[in-house]
C-alpha cells in the first residue's frame, strides 16, 4: 500500500538533524510530560523521534489512500454557496472526517489542551504529505497552525477555550484581506466597536479572499481605533462561528486549489473576543500569523514539487518514442535532474528554517515559565535573527521552484500534460497561487533584502562554508560566494535606492542558490545514496545562476534604469 512518508526517504533524513536534540529538549522541556504521567508523552530523545515517526506514518497513509484518491473529485466539485454559508465538496468532507479519526490535528498544542506537542519541523513535514496529495485540502488542514497565535498571544482563559477545539478537529481561517487592503494591510479597515452593554466586541464590515473562510475559529485583524488610517489602530480579534454574524457573500472561482474555498465575507455587528493588545494586530500579532503561514506554503510548495517530480518521472519511464524511453533522452533526463535537484535543495532549506523558527520558540515558551540563562536568551536571539532570515528564502524560493517544477513535468507529458485527465494540469493549476498568497515572491525579496545588504546572508555563509565537509563541490562554491560579496558590495556602494530595488531580486536569488547549495552538500556528506546527484546537479545550476546575474549586477548603473521604466 503506498504511503507518502515511507515512500520518500529522504523526508525521514531530516528528522536525524544534529540539531533535532537540542530542538526535542527544549520542546519536550527535558520530558517533563513523561514525568507528569502523560503516558502518550516521551520519555526520551529517541523516544520522541519514534513518536513523530508514528504519527508521519499516519499522515503519509492517510494523504496516499485518502486525500490523493480523493483529489480529482474534489478539484471537479469543489465547495459551493447555500443560504450565505459555504458547503465543502463532499470528497472534502470526507478528507476532513479521516485525519480527524487519525488524530491530525491540534498536533502542535500542548498536551495539557489535547494536542500532540509536536514541532514546527514534524508539523511541516506532515504539510508536506498532505500537499503531495491535495494542495488545496492542504490549506484547509495547515490552517490550524493559526491556534500557535492564539496560543502565544491569547489569555490562558481564551486557550482553555478555544485551543482543545483545534485539538478536536475543529478549522480555523485568518481573515486579514479586504478589498481596499491586499498587501497593504495598513489600510484594513474592518471596524470594531467595543459593546459596553455586552461586554464584548462587535466587528462590521467585508473581507475578501480569505481562505477557507466559512471555518469554526477565525483570527480577524480590525480596526479598533477610531480615526485612525495606519497600521498602529488595528488589533485581533477571536470571531467564533457559533455566535453568528457573519454571511459568506461568494465563492472565487479560482484558477487552481478548487477545494480550499476562498471565501468574500461580511461582518454585521459579529461578536468577537480581543486577542492580545489593543493596537498591536498589525504591528506584532499579524507578522507572526504570517511568518509561520509562509512557512506553511513553503511545505505546500515542497509537497507539490514532489508530487510533480514523481509524474514527470513515472511518465518518463513509460512513454517511448523513436524507439526507447524518453528517459534516455538528454534534454528529458535534464529536466528530470533539476526537478530533483530544486526539490531536495527546496526541502532542505524548508526543514533548516523551520528548526530555526522551533528552536526559538521553544526558547520563547519556556521563558512565560522561567527566566531564561543568559546563554539561553543569547541562544534565543540567534535563532530568532536566523529565522526571521530564512523564512522569505525558504517561502519565495520553494513557491518558485514548485511552479518551475509543474512546469516542466507538463513539458516531459508533451500534449498528454494539457489534457484533463492527467493530474500534471492540476498541479500546474494548484502551484500558480503560491507565489501570491500569504506575500508574493517579490514581497519575500522586500523581507530578505536588508539581510543582503547588511551583511547577514554571508555571514551565515561564511559561517556554513566552515562547517561543510571539504571536497570538489565545497571548492566549486567558494569563488561564487567571493563573486556574490562582490555584487552585494556593488549595490550598496552605488547608494540609489531605485538601483537597490531594481537588482534586488537578482542579490536575492543569488542568495539562496548559494545557502541551499552549501545545504544540500552537507545533506549528500551525510546520505550520499539519497542526495548526492542531486548535490551535483544543484551546484552547477548555481554556478549558471550566480555568475549570469553577478554579471548582470555589476555591469548595471543608474542611466540603464530608463531602459526599463513603464511608460
Amino acid at each position: 500500500m503506498a504511503n507518502y512518508y515511507t515512500d520518500h526517504p529522504e523526508i525521514a533524513f531530516h528528522l536525524e538533524h544534529p540539531q533535532m536534540k537540542r530542538l526535542v529538549e527544549l520542546r519536550e522541556k527535558n520530558y517533563e510530560d513523561a514525568a507528569k504521567g502523560i503516558d502518550y508523552a516521551p520519555v526520551d530523545y529517541e523516544d520522541a523521534l519514534e513518536n513523530y515517526r508514528r504519527i508521519l506514518d499516519i499522515t503519509g497513509d492517510v494523504a496516499a489512500n485518502t486525500l490523493a484518491v480523493n483529489s480529482e473529485s474534489v478539484d471537479l466539485e469543489g465547495p459551493h454557496l447555500e443560504n450565505n454559508r459555504m458547503v465543502y465538496a463532499s470528497k472534502t468532507v470526507e478528507n476532513l472526517e479521516q485525519t480527524r479519526k487519525a488524530g491530525l490535528y491540534g498536533v502542535s498544542m500542548p498536551r495539557r489542551y489535547g494536542g500532540l506537542n509536536l514541532p514546527n519541523v514534524v508539523f511541516s513535514m506532515m504539510s508536506e504529505l498532505v500537499a503531495a496529495a491535495d494542495a488545496g485540502f492542504q490549506n484547509i488542514w495547515s490552517l490550524q497552525s493559526c491556534i500557535d497565535t492564539l496560543y502565544e498571544f491569547g489569555s490562558e482563559e481564551q486557550r482553555q477555550k478555544y485551543i482543545p477545539r483545534i485539538c478536536a478537529g475543529e478549522t480555523m481561517s485568518m481573515d486579514l484581506t479586504e478589498p481596499d487592503a491586499g498587501s497593504d494591510l495598513q489600510r484594513v479597515m474592518l471596524k470594531a466597536t467595543f459593546d459596553e452593554k455586552e461586554n464584548c466586541w462587535r466587528l462590521n464590515g467585508v473581507k475578501r479572499f480569505i481562505t477557507n473562510g466559512d471555518s469554526d475559529i477565525h483570527l480577524v485583524l480590525a480596526r479598533s481605533e477610531e480615526g485612525t488610517k495606519d497600521g498602529r489602530g488595528l488589533s485581533m480579534f477571536i470571531y467564533d462561528k457559533r455566535n453568528g454574524g457573519v454571511d459568506v457573500r461568494h465563492i472565487e472561482h479560482k484558477l487552481g486549489i478548487h477545494g480550499s474555498p476562498t471565501c468574500e465575507l461580511t461582518y454585521k455587528n459579529a461578536k468577537a473576543e480581543l486577542c492580545g493588545d489593543r493596537k498591536l494586530g498589525l504591528i506584532k500579532y499579524v507578522m507572526a500569523l504570517m511568518n509561520g503561514a509562509r512557512l506553511g506554503i513553503a511545505a505546500q510548495s515542497v509537497g507539490l514539487s514532489q508530487e510533480a517530480y514523481n509524474e514527470g518521472l513515472a511518465y518518463a519511464r513509460e512513454r517511448a518514442q523513436f524507439g526507447e524511453k524518453i528517459i534516455k533522452f538528454p534534454a528529458v533526463y535534464d529536466m528530470l535532474s533539476r526537478m530533483k535537484a530544486k526539490l531536495d535543495a527546496g526541502r532542505s532549506l524548508l526543514y533548516q528554517t523551520a528548526r530555526y523558527v522551533d528552536l526559538y520558540k521553544c526558547l520563547e515558551d519556556i521563558q512565560r515559565d522561567r527566566k531564561l540563562t543568559p546563554e539561553e536568551r543569547a541562544e534565543m536571539k540567534q535563532y530568532n535573527r536566523l529565522a526571521d532570515a530564512f523564512t522569505p528564502i525558504a517561502k519565495g524560493m520553494n513557491s518558485e521552484y514548485a511552479n518551475q517544477n509543474a512546469y516542466d513535468a507538463i513539458s516531459i507529458h508533451g500534449g498528454s500534460g494539457f489534457i484533463m485527465e492527467y493530474k500534471s494540469q492540476r498541479l500546474y493549476r494548484d502551484a500558480r497561487i503560491f507565489s501570491i498568497y500569504e506575500g508574493t515572491t517579490q514581497l519575500q525579496v522586500v523581507a530578505a533584502i536588508r539581510y543582503v545588504t547588511n551583511g547577514t546572508y554571508l555571514s551565515v555563509m561564511r559561517d556554513m562554508m566552515a562547517t561543510t565537509p571539504d571536497g570538489e563541490l565545497k571548492n566549486r562554491v567558494a569563488p561564487l560566494i567571493d563573486l556574490y560579496e562582490k555584487a552585494v558590495q556593488y549595490v550598496n556602494d552605488a547608494n540609489n535606492q531605485e538601483v537597490h530595488d531594481f537588482l534586488a531580486r537578482r542579490l536575492y536569488d543569488m542568495t539562496c542558490e548559494i545557502i541551499m547549495s552549501l545545504l544540500i552538500i552537507a545533506d549528500a556528506h551525510r546520505a550520499p545514496e539519497l542526495f548526492e546527484k542531486s548535490a551535483n546537479v544543484y551546484v552547477r545550476m548555481t554556478e549558471e545562476d550566480v555568475c549570469a546575474k553577478a554579471y548582470y549586477v555589476m555591469h548595471f548603473n543608474e542611466a540603464d534604469l530608463a531602459s526599463f521604466r513603464a511608460e
